[in-house]
């Protein structure tokens, strides 16, 4: 059945010594907003960082990750589940209802809008960029068979990021899809726990740390909005950062993250709220977690 009560999330993550989402057409240098300074990634890295853990945990999912053509993993996903209409393929899969998918394939050609959206993804703080240099684990040969100098590897890392993610769950898209209460809590697990399980070269060392989901009560379509835009980073001390300040953290006992703003807005809108789910990790220093404590809708963990 299909979830009716629409949500908004808010995710932080760290990134120490490492590339949040690499930009292809920029030799794979972090992405960022060259203003502000601020380290990015997009909403297809945090659905991919989702996905790949349901597939760990043995969801069905249409985007499985490997190099196929649509139409491969249509029949393989006819054959796995014994079944041939294309919207009754993909309502099989947890991806699909959630994200939503584009099928283009001959008369059964449709698209869905996924009730979940994630916005682009941006640290609390202007963070700095590193260009490193290594050697490849073996020489060139020549033509002649000689062997030659061994080739650089280039790469870039971000020293330290704390990454704030913000989505919505919209109840109206869930109706074409069929997402149920069930796939978000799963996505919600997926997406704290994908985020410790990004053990690449290029992903280690990233780390959730905040979870917040807002739950509203049946019947509103409306939303606080930009929920990470009302946290903010000091100082361990609670004070402000300058631009280079902010550049030169490179540990989480460094800071203070700041939910106050965004606690009042939840606070405001309690008449809205049916519960609101909190998850943080207990390195995370906050300012605000007192006056959410006292908020009887507010269910806390600690991991």
């Amino acid at each position: 059945m299909a979830f009716t009560q629409r949500r908004e999330y808010l995710f932080l993550y760290t990134v120490k010594d490492a590339n949040p989402n690499g930009n292809p057409l920029e030799e794979n240098h972090p992405r960022y907003d060259e203003d502000t300074q601020q380290a990015m990634a997009s909403d297809v890295r945090i659905k991919r960082t989702i996905r790949d853990q349901w597939i760990r945990k043995g969801y069905k999912v249409f985007i499985d990750g490997e190099a196929k053509s649509l139409n491969t993993r249509f029949e393989e996903l006819k054959k796995d589940l014994g079944k041939n209409d294309a919207k009754e393929v993909l309502r099989e899969c947890i991806d699909a209802r959630l994200f939503g998918a584009t099928f283009p394939l001959g008369k059964e050609a449709f698209s869905w809008t996924g009730p979940v959206q994630f916005k682009w993804v941006r640290s609390l703080h202007a963070a700095s960029f590193e260009f490193v240099q290594g050697t490849a684990a073996f020489a060139t040969e020549s033509k002649t068979g000689d062997k030659e100098q061994r080739s650089f590897r280039n790469e870039y890392i971000v020293p330290f990021a704390l990454m704030a993610v913000y989505g919505i769950a919209n109840q109206y898209a869930s109706e074409h899809t069929g997402a149920s209460d069930d796939d978000l809590r799963a996505m919600l697990e997926a997406l704290w726990e994908g985020t410790d399980n990004l053990i690449t070269r290029s992903k280690n060392e990233h780390k959730a740390r905040l979870a917040i989901e807002i739950m509203y009560k049946q019947g509103y379509d409306g939303k606080i909005g930009g929920l990470d835009e009302k946290v903010g980073l000091f100082s361990a001390k609670g004070e402000a950062l300058s631009g280079d300040e902010q550049k030169a953290i490179r540990s989480l006992k460094q800071v203070l993250v700041d939910i106050g703003p965004l606690v009042k807005q939840i606070a405001e809108k309690s008449g809205d709220i049916d519960k609101v789910k909190v998850i943080f990790d207990k390195e995370l220093s906050l300012k605000g977690d007192d006056e959410l404590r006292r908020l009887d809708f507010v269910d806390i963990e600690m991991r």
